[in-house]
């Protein structure tokens, strides 16, 4: 069995995070229950922060929050000297919240809304990634009414679309995000952006894809970025001082997945600017990139109390458990995969092939098909791997349920970082009905 950052199996054969056993954190706080391993996430911000570090380059990590989100989860990032990207106000609000630091956080949306944009400024956030012409005007219209200087990214979709091991040239023109780097829309958004009184142009982002287990995409884009910036310089002495090759690295789900170290993706993305730079006489510039899920996709657990169980002859066994796609939605939605082990029986041998079902009122409401486990009973606990990214995140009240509770776990300790729902939590927002019938 693969056991992630600090998890391990205890003498009486139970898992155990951040030395903390999960039935214990299943008894104190109920299920469903995401667990985090602090310690994990710690240790990957610092494995891309000092890869920089060694090479001597300039940089900022960002957290792309849009994984995870939360008051603490946010409060651990500024500990580890992360930067932040936010995709929302909702993030953003969280993010001060929190005592983020404003100066690092980094503002992304293909949509701001007009408050969105003024929070921002409110707040004096480090940057905003700039996505569109609508943007553009938005953005010049607050900074010159408030007379506020605001520094900017431009997103660029540079014709290069990686996922897992493969990656493409063609096809991502057709995106909702960012200016195209092929048609002239990149060339236009600079002219419109370049010099401006208020917004201080630093370069370029762009984001090819997630789950990539090689670095040659990366490679790809960044070197389209860098002749671009190089065309810039050459005809109107642009120095580009940031280069964002946004995130995607891939994590381990299943034993199909090969992810890379950070210290690899960082090292190949820093060499092929670096080279492209001296070839083209440019300055090196900052690098900032934004890791989400391998941040703390595979430092989050879900646990779950088994309930019914239902065999079909010749067909399948199910196990159903107390969540299901309300908690994490990526089964259905993506045909996710994922790994699970009982958490009582550890190091018994997984002898039974399972689909793990939720419970919500949804055929496709399955968490793992086929899944090999230990023997299971009602009343076992479940443990689902890898479920730190995407899942409370996109968790929602379907079917009425209430969202789960999130907990830390680190050096044998353990604390509540988001409380769970109650029925009461679900009902605070509706209004009774106050439209009579006939009238």
């Amino acid at each position: 069995m693969h056991l992630y950052g600090t998890q391990a199996i205890s003498e009486d054969g139970h898992l155990t995070i951040g030395q903390v056993d999960t039935l214990e954190l299943a008894k104190e706080y109920g299920t469903p229950l995401f667990v985090y391993d602090t310690a994990l996430i710690r240790k990957r911000a610092r494995d891309f922060i000092d890869t920089f570090k060694k090479l001597g380059v300039k940089a900022e990590v960002a957290y792309a929050s849009k994984a995870f989100a939360c008051v603490a989860v946010y409060q651990l990032a500024a500990e580890e000297n992360l930067s932040l990207d936010v995709v929302s106000g909702g993030e953003l609000f969280t993010a001060l919240k929190a005592g983020f630091p404003a100066e690092r956080i980094h503002f992304h949306g293909n949509n701001k809304s007009i408050a969105e944009l003024e929070l921002a400024f409110d707040s004096k956030i480090g940057c905003i990634v700039v996505d569109n012409f609508y943007e553009i005007q938005l953005l010049k219209e607050i900074s010159e009414r408030r007379q506020q200087r605001m520094r900017i990214l431009l997103r660029v979709t540079p014709g290069v679309e990686a996922h897992t091991h493969d990656f493409i040239t063609t096809g991502q023109a057709d995106s909702k995000f960012g200016f195209d780097l092929n048609n002239g829309q990149a060339d236009e958004a600079f002219q419109q952006t370049f010099n401006h009184e208020y917004l201080e142009l630093l370069g370029l982002h762009c984001h090819i894809g997630s789950q990539i287990f090689d670095t040659a995409g990366f490679g790809l884009a960044g070197e389209k970025l860098i002749d671009k910036i190089s065309d810039w310089h050459k005809a109107h002495d642009f120095t580009c001082t940031v280069l964002n090759l946004g995130g995607g690295f891939g994590i381990r789900y299943t034993e199909e997945d090969a992810p890379l170290e950070p210290q690899v993706y960082v090292e190949d993305m820093i060499t092929v600017v670096k080279n492209k730079a001296i070839v083209l006489g440019l300055t090196m510039p900052e690098i900032w990139i934004e890791p989400g899920r391998s941040l703390v996709g595979d430092a989050g657990t879900s646990l779950y109390t088994i309930g019914s169980q239902k065999t079909v002859p010749d067909v399948r066994k199910y196990v159903a458990v107390d969540g299901g796609m309300s908690d994490n939605i990526r089964p259905a939605l993506y045909e996710a995969k994922y790994e699970a082990v009982i958490a009582s029986k550890a190091n018994a041998p997984k002898s039974e092939t399972y689909t793990v079902a939720g419970k919500l009122c949804e055929s496709g409401d399955k968490l793992i098909i086929d899944a090999k486990l230990q023997e299971a009973a009602s009343g076992d606990v479940l443990a689902i791997f890898c479920t730190g990214a995407y899942g409370y995140s996109m968790a929602s009240n379907y079917n009425r349920v209430p969202r789960p509770a999130v907990v830390f776990a680190e050096n044998g300790k353990h604390q509540l970082a988001i409380k769970r729902e109650s029925y009461e939590d679900i009902v605070q927002n509706d209004l009774p009905l106050t439209l009579k019938k006939g009238e």
